[in-house]
This record gives C-alpha cells, structure tokens and sequence, in this order.
C-alpha cells in the first residue's frame, strides 16, 4: 500500500537492507532530495567484526547511494552521527569511505539543508560537523541550517522540525531535526530518523501535528533495553508508535528497532493496531517488495553459516589496530 501519488519514496539503504541507514530519495514534480545520505555497519555485534557478508553488501548500498545522489538536487543532514552522513576519511570498518571521493560523490554541486552544527548538539557531533563542514560540505553548491526552517520549490514545502531528541528528553546522544515533505498541500511524507519511538512525547506531538500520508520512523531501541535504556522509557515509546500507527495511514518503521534478533515478536501487536485501523507497518524494504535482510541482528547465524576464508582470519587480527584510531586494510571479500 502507497497512500502517496505524487511523492515518490525510494529508500535505498536501511536495516531491513542490511545496513545501519535510512537514507532515502524523495522525489516530487518540483524537486528532488536526498535524505541522510550514510551508511554504516557496527563494528562489534554479539562479540563479532562485520562478516564478508555483511561487507559485500554495504559495498553495494553505499554504489547505489552514490548512483542516486547524481538525481538530487538537495542533500540533507539530520544530524552528525556516520550512518546519517558520508565522513571524508578512509575508513573500511564502518563507514565503508574512500579518502574524499565518497563525500564529493554525495555532496558536490548539492544544495546541503543540515542540522545546526553549533546549536542543540553534543560534543561529539559538534567536533564531527566541524570537520564535515571543512571536508565533504565543501563540495556543496550552498549549505544552510535547516532547523525550524521551511523551504518553498514550486508546490512542494520542506519543513524541518526544530531539533528533537536523540531519543529520551535530554538524551547524552543529542538532537535530530525531522522533515516534513509536502506536495501541493495534498500529500505530506515526513522523515523522523533516530528518534527512537518517538520515545520524547514532545517529538510525537510534532510529529502529529499536521495530517502525514506517509512516515518513516526510527523506532525504538529493542536491543539496548536494559544496557541503555530503560523499561519505562522503551514502554512509552511503544505507546507513542501505537498512537502513530492508529493515526497515519502509513508507517515504515526502520533503523534501531530492526536490531533486535526479536524485533518482529515484540512489534506484533503493533501490526495488529495498523492493521485494525486499516493502516500499513512496514519496514523500507518490505515497502518497496523487497525481501528483508537483517544482517546485524543475524551476524552470528551469518557466521555459522559461512565460514570465513583464511585471508579473512587473518584479516580480522588487525583489528586492533582499528580500535587504536590506525588505518587497516580493506578486507578481502
């Protein structure tokens, strides 16, 4: 189900593919966007490195990404953590980065909407945005703030939420800005990436604050219950995606909650609410016929499975190295 007909949704990287992302194209008759345009994998899950696996594929999505962004005419930052943005150093862990080509494949000639990088942010990300802003943003045609701002092209509104919390109300992780993408006051998409639920009731009241046709949702955070987060505060953002869920016609739910090993058990009465309200849960790559591929929340089964080559084995001996900020190789895949 697509309850939009004018606003085309095209996700191209996201757990349900694989990776840690939500990168999505949007496209209008007006313009076209491309929303958080990074990918990641974690570089110790269960104990394990990333499997050949798990490399090969975010090999793939991170040639597709760059493939796309050649359509964009916008590119937007919804805050400074490397899933959500391309850094430009050489990194073939996480971020799967060549020096600079990766960022000007991505940026260059773009007009760049991001999250303030001085305001409602922590330290990290703001160290981070300093440095994109010196590197990768360089390649852009402009680069504005977006926060709290709205953005006219012909009929279509971009409306960036002010920033919102990385979660929990104060969360250590700091802030987001979400995006609302309307088309000729008719059809509204909004992109609220790593808000965790919502697990703030400010952020859900946002978010519902004006009729969506379509969302796609960070949600919450199954896999860190009891590391970081809390019952109460994971309970409330279950609460909060249920009331989305009953409210707007169509959800893809993505990113933190797909890794969880029983993220699908522990949403379906979710699934149950969308569907009595007539309404759609899908993840990004169910939503466009895809099969989904949970690698992370998989990577000791993908380890059972297919056993590593011995250059592989050796590979993962330098690893070391990686924890102690030293470029390693890329590995043989």
């Amino acid at each position: 189900m697509n309850p939009l007909k004018l606003i085309h949704v095209m996700p191209l990287a996201a757990e349900s593919f694989g990776v840690r992302s939500m990168c999505t194209f949007v496209q209008t008759p007006d313009v076209s966007v491309l929303l958080d345009a990074g990918i990641s994998v974690c570089p110790w899950r269960f104990n394990l490195p990333p499997h050949p696996v798990e490399f090969q594929n975010i090999q793939s999505l991170r040639g597709r990404i760059a493939g796309v962004a050649g359509k964009a005419q916008i590119v937007t930052v919804s805050h400074y953590h490397y899933d959500h943005y391309t850094p430009s150093f050489e990194d073939w862990i996480v971020n799967w980065t060549l020096l600079t080509e990766s960022a000007r494949q991505i940026y260059q000639n773009k007009t760049l909407l991001i999250k303030n990088p001085e305001k409602d942010i922590n330290k990290s990300q703001r160290e981070r945005a300093e440095t994109f802003l010196q590197t990768g943003a360089k390649y852009a045609k402009t680069v504005e703030v977006a926060d709290n701002k709205t953005f006219i092209y012909g009929k279509t509104k971009l409306e960036f939420s002010k920033a919102v919390p990385h979660g929990e109300d104060n969360s250590a992780m700091g802030y987001v800005i979400m995006v609302a993408i309307e088309y000729n006051d008719n059809e509204r998409f909004m992109f609220a990436p790593d808000v965790q639920g919502p697990m703030s009731n400010k952020t859900l009241q946002l978010i519902l604050e004006k009729p969506l046709s379509m969302l796609m949702l960070g949600g919450p955070p199954f896999y860190l219950q009891n590391i970081r987060i809390t019952d109460v505060a994971l309970q409330n953002a279950v609460s909060n995606l249920k009331d989305i869920i009953k409210t707007v016609p169509l959800t893809i739910l993505e990113h933190h909650t797909l890794r969880d090993e029983h993220f699908q058990q522990k949403i379906r009465s979710l699934k149950e609410h969308a569907k009595q309200a007539g309404h759609g849960l899908l993840t990004a790559a169910e939503f466009v016929n895809e099969e989904n591929n949970f690698l992370e929340a998989n990577r000791k089964n993908l380890y059972k499975t297919f056993p590593l080559s011995k250059e592989f084995q050796l590979w993962t001996k330098t690893l070391n190295n990686y924890r102690n900020n030293k470029t390693i190789q890329k590995p043989p895949i």
